[in-house]
C-alpha cells in the first residue's frame, strides 16, 4: 500500500514539476532578478529552440485484458498507474507523451515491452489513455519526450521499499 501511495505522489510531483515556475510573467518587475536581454529581430534565442522529441507516432492502450498480469520488469501490470509499453526504451525510463490532437501530457514509466501492433511506438495503460483523452478514439498520434526522473521520484521509491 506505502509503495501505490509512494508511485502515485513521485508520477503525480513528476508532472507538476513540468508545468512548474516558467518565470515572472507579469509586468512587475523583481529588483534581484537579473535582466534579459531583448532578442534582434531575425535572431533566434537559444531559449526559444524547441527541443527534438524522442519520437512520433500512434499511440495505443491496454487494460482490463492485462490487469494483474506480469510485466517485462516483473511487476504486476496495473491498468491505474501511469505506465506505458516501449519496445526499446530501457524498463523504468520515465517519457513525456503528449496528445498531438488535444495538446494534453503526461508522464508515464515504461515497465513493459510492446506494443506488439506494427505501426505503434508505444503502448499506453489505460489511465494514461483516459488522463490523455485518447481512451474514445483508441490509437491517437503523440509525441514522446524523454524526462529524466527527479531526485524526489529516486526518494520516495527507496522511502518505499522500507518496511
Amino acid at each position: 500500500m506505502r509503495k501505490r501511495i509512494a508511485h502515485g505522489l513521485a508520477v503525480f510531483l513528476c508532472v507538476a514539476s513540468l508545468g512548474a515556475a516558467q518565470g515572472n510573467s507579469g509586468s512587475d518587475h523583481d529588483r534581484n532578478s537579473p535582466v534579459r536581454p531583448q532578442s534582434k529581430p531575425g535572431v533566434k534565442s537559444k531559449l526559444a529552440k524547441k527541443s527534438k522529441p524522442y519520437q512520433v507516432g500512434t499511440a495505443s492502450w491496454y487494460g482490463s485484458y492485462f490487469h494483474g498480469k506480469e510485466t517485462a520488469s516483473g511487476e504486476a501490470f496495473n491498468m491505474y498507474d501511469l505506465t506505458a509499453a516501449h519496445p526499446t526504451l530501457p524498463l523504468g525510463t520515465y517519457v513525456k507523451v503528449t496528445n498531438l490532437r488535444n495538446g494534453r501530457a503526461l508522464v508515464v514509466r515504461v515497465n513493459d515491452r510492446g506494443p506488439v501492433v506494427d505501426g505503434r511506438i508505444i503502448d499506453l495503460s489505460y489511465e494514461a489513455a483516459r488522463q490523455l483523452d485518447l481512451k474514445k478514439q483508441g490509437i491517437q498520434r503523440v509525441r514522446l519526450d524523454l524526462v529524466e526522473a527527479p531526485p524526489t521520484i529516486a526518494a520516495l521509491h527507496t522511502v518505499a521499499r522500507l518496511p
